[in-house]
């Protein structure tokens, strides 16, 4: 868990220095996607780290409690909550239920259970889940501030410059994610997933090798991870990407993949 928890932190606490640098109208900027402003995204985030701190605590009552019957409801709960709410305020929101989470996280195992709304799930893919939320909602953000949603080519940064999209070595986890609810994606497309399997061979920040699934399968997909996790949260179509695939079913895991 410790290696989870500690990248989770870290990319809480590159958007938290990245919403600390916006301007207060900036805040009330749309983001692409649904129409939530930054303040909307982040008013999101606090409210679902704040619920999932609770769940942890309560377990499978406090979801109960919550009486979700419309999942689009329940993601507007938060941005609904944050209207009115200084931007500051928010963001210690955020901080407070974030902070709740990954406490709750260090004292367990990474094969302990964790109810959720969607089914119950390990400790690791929790802390990852969360990972995930904060990277995809992040790009929202930065999108409505940079007016783009991939990183500059190295040659086009001043020295010492940093880019607020540059691809990290965390993007393993949401990678790893991906490929991991690819049978899922597959039973929600009602659609069979391959007896043999997908690969999925990736190539990280600084020419990290990641690799995903069977070696033997002749399904496979292949490409940069930034343009793979990008597509499994559904912020680019593969077609926007340079994702190749062999076989059908790889074909098709471009199109149906989703871990959000």
């Amino acid at each position: 868990m410790r290696e989870i928890l500690s990248d989770l932190v870290a990319e809480e606490q590159q958007l938290d220095q990245f919403l600390q640098s916006l301007s207060t109208r900036e805040w009330k900027w749309e983001t692409p996607g649904i129409g939530w402003t930054i303040q909307d995204q982040v008013s999101y985030l606090a409210y679902v780290e704040n619920f999932a701190a609770e769940v942890i605590a309560e377990g499978e009552s406090r979801i109960k409690a919550e009486k979700i019957k419309d999942i689009d409801e329940w993601f507007s709960r938060g941005p609904a909550e944050g209207t009115g709410q200084r931007h500051q305020e928010v963001i210690e929101w955020w901080r407070h239920g974030r902070a709740d989470v990954v406490d709750a996280l260090s004292r367990m195992l990474a094969t302990d259970r964790i109810p959720w709304i969607y089914g119950d799930m390990s400790a690791k893919s929790f802390a990852t889940m969360r990972l995930m939320e904060t990277w995809a909602h992040g790009l929202d953000i930065k999108v409505a501030i940079l007016e783009r949603i991939t990183p500059l080519p190295e040659d086009e940064l001043e020295e010492d410059e940093e880019d607020p999209l540059a691809d990290t070595v965390r993007l393993r986890h949401i990678a790893w994610l991906g490929h991991k609810s690819l049978q899922f994606a597959f039973e929600e497309a009602g659609e069979t997933f391959p007896k043999e399997g997908i690969r999925v061979e990736l190539m990280g920040p600084k020419y990290a090798a990641w690799r995903f699934g069977p070696e033997d399968t002749d399904q496979v997909i292949r490409g940069m991870a930034g343009d793979w996790c990008r597509i499994v949260v559904q912020r680019q179509n593969a077609s926007q990407t340079g994702l190749k695939a062999v076989g059908e079913s790889a074909e098709r895991a471009l199109e149906i993949v989703r871990v959000d």
